[in-house]
């Protein structure tokens, strides 16, 4: 699978469990650490929990693991690094204060539905 591929496996993983707001942004032309980011927000540390569980199991079915994860249960903004693909989830509140998608304005943001 190719990275746009991966970043579409994630997009459906998080859909799968109802994810709020699911955005990938294009970084490939502005950054060497990855080629995208995918970013969702969940209501509560449960949904939350259970959005990096349906991630990592998606890839993990794809063959690919986890290189490093930040954030816990009890953690409202959880880093995933696949290498060419780092998922975000945030709790609502934290995405509004971090606001990715305005830090990363020069990438792309591509719609799920786009991928």
């Amino acid at each position: 699978m190719n990275s746009r591929e991966l970043a579409k496996l994630a997009c459906d993983a998080l859909a799968e469990k109802k994810a709020g707001d699911v955005k990938v942004i294009d970084i490939r032309e502005i950054s060497v650490i990855a080629d995208y980011f995918v970013l969702a927000d969940g209501e509560n540390q449960n949904q939350l929990q259970a959005m990096q569980e349906a991630v990592d199991e998606a890839f993990y079915k794809a063959g690919l693991h986890v290189k490093q994860v930040e954030g816990n249960a009890h953690s409202t903004w959880i880093l995933m690094d696949y290498g060419d693909i780092i998922v975000h989830i945030f709790s609502r509140e934290d995405r509004l204060f971090y606001d990715l998608e305005r830090i990363w304005r020069d990438g792309v943001l591509i719609e799920p539905e786009e991928l």
